[in-house]
């Protein structure tokens, strides 16, 4: 039976996991998802499992590797029909609202040509109400906010610039927008989501939050954009020169040539050169603050909880769709293979678990398993054809028996519009522009499609992965038994949707695999 109560979902996008757990967390601000770790179960070691933010979100939300759901590309349209969070958690009776983005690509297939829902990759994923309209490409009522706040608002185009406090002088890639902070998309959407929320106290809620920072553009208002000293700041790990990076793989040329560090600032990007360290420092630092921002305001919406009685009754989930270069390997953005962009937090609070409330779990987890827990945690079933696991398990402090030895990633990075720089690179058609990851512990295998040379990573020996090994005859055994394992793996996770379900002379029967 459907368990009665309210879920808060939170997703922020592009934060890579060591600012929450790891390296980088000494070293910025985030006391409010801190402190909900203290009172929440931590998932360390859990990997998105496709990128950028489409495909990504609909393995989300869909409960499915890209090579089951296919929405592999951002404005790649998700296929109808195929079961997802919002329309599953309606069962319960449940009105799911969406705040913010699910950059859901619709199946043109189900709708006539002139179907304004086709003009953008930014729709709504099927089952969510849209609440609050925050896409990136759109943003109308944020603009108009804004406009009523008395700002002079330029052409959205213009909106995320960093604007000169000195007319005397060109801006700076750390100067602040036009808005100020009270006034950021990040404010206005947690203020909107609070009105909201305000009034259904007394009732049971689903609200799926979406915050677009630290996603690029890299511009943050006062006291954000000089938060951080960027000097401060560790440097990145990479070797020695971009021409060093390109040398590993014909990929990562692609990699490090898109995004362009100039492009994570608008209208002073070619004050950035990718090879020096202030340079590169700064922009950690505005990702640090943009974080910083976020933290606040998830604060915020804690805070609400707590305080209207709330907090006790709600299943949080505070995670983020995939990670960020933030120059590891002279690469910015997500379109990789190593772990910074990979690699997400995953928090969960149950208040029904306090036992279990400041823990950490270790074991593997990927982001196809969140959707099956939150389903299962309100009290409904799993749909045939999801890849995900409940960590339902993890959250009642149960370790199962059996579970997954490894994460598996899958990336497509061609375009059937354009030739990509990743494609260029590696004279890969668009049917082959693809590539996998089977992570285990210590060994990593990337495995690229058109007959291009693999990569291996030892990650005990060499955790930031700057030594391939896939050519070392003394690690022959252990690239054939991973690629081997690759291969059991997509097998294994054929789409299973019908499968064990059989026609009978008694109709249609399901049957427990």
């Amino acid at each position: 039976m459907p368990q009665q109560r309210k879920v808060l979902v939170v997703i922020v996008d592009q934060l890579r996991a060591d600012c929450i757990v790891g390296g980088l967390a000494t070293h910025v601000d985030t006391p409010n998802i801190d402190a909900l770790r203290k009172d929440a179960v931590t998932f360390t070691q859990h990997f998105s499992v496709t990128n950028p933010c489409g495909p990504s979100r609909a393995s989300l939300f869909t409960g499915r590797y890209a090579m089951n759901h296919r929405s592999i590309r951002n404005g790649t349209p998700l296929a109808e029909g195929i079961p997802n969070l919002a329309l599953e958690a309606r069962k319960a009776g449940y009105a799911p609202q969406l705040f913010g983005y699910t950059d859901t690509g619709l199946d043109p297939r189900v709708r006539h040509p002139n179907d304004p829902a086709l003009t953008t990759e930014e729709q709504v994923l099927p089952g969510f109400i849209e609440s609050l309209e925050m896409r990136y490409q759109e943003s109308y009522p944020w603009r108009a906010h804004l406009k009523s706040q008395g700002y002079e608002v330029p052409e959205y185009a213009r909106f995320y610039e960093p604007v000169s406090p000195d007319p005397d002088r060109a801006a700076r890639p750390d100067d602040p927008p036009f808005y100020r902070a009270e006034h950021s998309d990040t404010a206005f959407l947690t203020d909107r989501v609070l009105q909201d929320l305000s009034v259904r106290r007394d009732q049971n809620w689903f609200a799926l939050v979406t915050y677009l920072r630290p996603h690029p553009p890299l511009v943050a208002p006062p006291p954000f954009n000089t938060m951080y000293q960027a000097a401060e700041l560790p440097k990145p790990n990479r070797l020695v020169s971009p021409e060093e990076e390109k040398a590993v793989h014909p990929f990562m040329a692609g990699a490090i040539a898109r995004p362009r560090i100039q492009s994570l600032v608008k209208g002073c990007g070619d004050q950035l050169d990718n090879t020096c360290d202030a340079d590169v420092a700064m922009l950690r630092a505005l990702y640090m603050g943009l974080l910083t921002e976020v933290d606040l305001h998830i604060g915020r919406i804690i805070s609400f909880l707590k305080d209207s009685g709330q907090y006790d009754d709600t299943l949080i989930v505070i995670m983020a769709d995939h990670g960020e270069m933030l120059g590891d390997h002279y690469m910015w953005g997500k379109q990789t293979t190593y772990d910074s962009a990979l690699r997400i937090p995953l928090i969960i609070r149950d208040p029904a678990q306090p036992r279990q409330h400041g823990t950490s779990v270790e074991a593997f987890t990927e982001s196809v398993d969140v959707t099956p827990t939150i389903l299962e945690t309100i009290g409904l079933p799993v749909p045939d054809g999801m890849d995900g696991r409940s960590l339902r398990p993890y959250l009642e402090g149960v370790c199962p028996e059996t579970w997954r030895e490894h994460v598996f990633f899958e990336l497509d990075f061609g375009e059937p519009n354009e030739v990509t720089e990743w494609q260029e690179a590696t004279g890969s058609i668009v049917q082959d522009a693809n590539l996998a990851v089977l992570r285990e512990a210590r060994f990593k295998l990337v495995h690229f499609n058109g007959d291009l040379p693999p990569l291996l990573f030892d990650l005990e020996d060499d955790p930031s992965e700057m030594c391939n090994l896939a050519e070392d005859p003394a690690h022959a055994a252990t690239l054939l038994r991973l690629t081997r394992k690759m291969l059991n793996h997509r097998m294994r996770h054929a789409d299973s949707t019908l499968t064990h379900t059989r026609i009978t002379k008694q109709g249609a029967v399901r049957f427990a695999p």
